[in-house]
């Protein structure tokens, strides 16, 4: 099945291509999405009960204040799991052995997977014994995470000047969503708040990586016309894979950040005056607000 039919089928309207992450980028939900719906389940589902405020410490920095913000949950479920957790003073003091979920890992750390409930039903049903069960146990989190995110997250407007960033945006460039959230979500988000209508695909996790959906559109806009918008260092990796410009939003600064770019950047970029120093200069700053490490890894 070729998962990005979207945006392959997607017809260019301008020259130029502006492709926007969505949560935390565009939208100031990634606190109670991580606090109040990945982590409680986070805890329930792969049995950190007893580490519960030290799962949930590792669970802000692996989401919302490192180098992963933003990852796939996946990505990011393992890394607490195998890195973060492990070496938590908490856990250290008390003694407690961190569930591994081997395979689980595993299928995370394998390039080839796709990283999402489809990926996982397929592993399932692949898969008989402990594998199985580790598959299970996270395709159920999964569920109940995107089930918590419908019922909790809601009425959480643009963050300021990102709507008036889209109208600018549109008179001279298209624009996509580009994001690891589940399609559905980020359909309901936009169309809720009347911003849809400023995107020609709304790509999500089902359509593959960030940097699969910015390789399609290498196909159809030049590079030096393509600029990926993101708050998360795996949205810069995926401009940078693709050979296209980034432009951060930095976390706890997202309003300034929005507002340099309808004021400045985006006029930059399309006289052709942002790549170079001055999209290094945001890269170096952007830098500084996501540590590699949390306090209490030396």
């Amino acid at each position: 099945m070729d998962y990005t039919k979207a945006l392959r089928e997607m017809v260019p309207t301008k020259e130029f291509l502006v492709a926007i992450d969505s949560d935390g980028c565009v939208f100031d939900a990634m606190g109670i999405k991580q606090r109040e719906c990945f982590c409680p389940m986070l805890i329930a589902y792969f049995g950190l009960q007893p580490v519960a405020e030290a799962a949930r410490e590792c669970k802000d920095f692996a989401d919302l204040f490192s180098k992963t913000r933003g990852a796939n949950r996946h990505k990011t479920s393992a890394r607490i799991l195998t890195e973060l957790l492990p070496m938590h003073p908490m856990v250290v003091e008390r003694g407690f052995e961190v569930p591994a979920f081997k395979y689980y890992v595993d299928w995370v750390n394998d390039p080839d997977s796709l990283l999402s409930n489809a990926g996982l039903e397929q592993k399932i049903a692949e898969s008989e014994g402990e594998a199985r069960a580790e598959f299970e146990a996270a395709l159920k989190w999964s569920v109940r995470v995107n089930e918590m995110v419908a019922e909790v997250v809601r009425d959480i407007p643009p963050i300021p000047y990102a709507r008036e960033s889209f109208e600018k945006i549109v008179e001279k460039a298209d624009i996509i969503v580009c994001s690891s959230t589940p399609v559905e979500a980020l359909a309901r988000e936009w169309a809720e708040h009347d911003v849809a209508k400023y995107a020609k695909v709304i790509a999500g996790q089902e359509m593959g990586k960030k940097a699969e959906h910015l390789a399609v559109m290498c196909e159809k806009y030049d590079k030096d016309k393509i600029i990926m918008i993101g708050d998360a260092l795996g949205d810069q990796c995926a401009a940078e894979t693709n050979g296209v410009m980034f432009y951060a939003i930095n976390p706890g600064a997202e309003s300034a950040s929005w507002k340099r770019f309808v004021d400045e950047v985006f006029d930059k970029f399309i006289a052709g005056e942002y790549a170079g120093d001055y999209e290094e200069s945001v890269k170096s700053e952007f830098a500084g607000y996501l540590p590699e490490n949390p306090p209490w890894i030396e």
